[in-house]
């Protein structure tokens, strides 16, 4: 029994920190494949290797910011009827394990990334830079929040060209943009419809909803116009594509049938609402198909 109880807590802080990490956020590294995926590239097991020893990079960085991010906020994420179950906030993980993690995680990140080269080294540093003082305080500050995670996906779709030696289109740094900025907007006023969100995000008051409301819609349109741009004019050379093209139909259905969710009260966590909405869902596989066939097999 004592040997029972002995592994059960060594165990505990090996769970602590995996919880910590938000293995469940992982999924946005996928970003690191998006120029790759966008250039046609992903035939080549090297340029699919450099991708994926990025994304490992970039999840060791995010995973640094979790840990930086949960130290700061334990005392609001106490009063928080989901955010107080968090390792440092519940007391079963200590500050100091939790920013030793962080910069072990944050050191580790940015040797992968250096290793890729000094152009990915440096994005990987601009995100860590920008997430950090999002931390220590812009998170605080009314749209400057907003700007910060968007421009955190911007970094990672950067990065995944930068980690492969491939041309990133312009068009495409801008779908990443606006694509951003339209489901953080989207998050933002669905946190902002849950009383319970006010007290761990305060910067949730400063956000009518009919603000919201505005650049989301100026966020589709970017988003829809920057995609088409992308796919009639195939990284800047005028090749047309057929299936690239009609691709543009369930994207811009994808979009608004996002915008609808979000107007219902849905939309604070995009990355389920894919899986539970059918019509995103069908969107979201069509438009899959058509980018890939058409970059792949056109």
């Amino acid at each position: 029994m004592t040997g029972l109880t002995t592994v059960t807590a060594r165990e505990a802080p090996a769970r602590a920190l995996l919880r910590l990490s938000r293995p469940q956020q992982w999924h946005k590294a996928a970003m690191l494949f998006a120029a790759p995926a966008a250039a046609g590239a992903l035939e080549s097991p090297l340029v699919v290797l450099r991708a994926a020893v990025a994304a490992i990079g970039f999840i060791l960085l995010a995973v640094a910011i979790y840990a930086f991010n949960d130290i700061r906020d334990a005392p609001d994420d106490r009063r928080h009827p989901r955010k107080q179950l968090r390792p440092v906030a519940s007391g079963t993980l200590s500050p100091r394990l939790a920013a030793a993690f962080g910069v072990v995680a944050a050191l580790s990140g940015l040797a992968i990334a250096s290793s890729l080269g000094i152009a990915t080294f440096a994005l990987a540093m601009a995100y860590l830079i920008a997430q950090v003082m999002y931390v220590l305080g812009l998170k605080h500050v009314a749209v400057i929040d907003l700007v910060i995670v968007a421009l955190g996906f911007v970094l990672r779709a950067a990065a995944g060209g930068t980690a492969t030696g491939l041309p990133v289109s312009h068009w495409f740094l801008l779908v990443s943009l606006f694509g951003a900025m339209f489901l953080v907007t989207g998050k933002r006023k669905a946190e902002h419809a849950s009383a319970g969100n006010a007290v761990s995000r305060p910067v949730l008051a400063a956000y009518p909803t009919s603000w919201l409301d505005q650049v989301m819609t100026v966020a589709l349109l970017g988003t829809a116009l920057s995609y088409g741009m992308w796919a009639f004019q195939y990284l800047g050379h005028d090749v047309y594509r057929e299936l690239l093209a009609v691709s543009f139909l369930p994207f811009f259905t994808g979009l608004l049938r996002y915008a609808l969710l979000v107007s219902t009260g849905r939309g604070e966590q995009p990355e389920h609402e894919l899986f539970r909405d059918p019509v995103l869902l069908v969107a979201g596989l069509t438009w899959a198909s058509m980018v890939g066939i058409g970059l792949y097999f056109a």
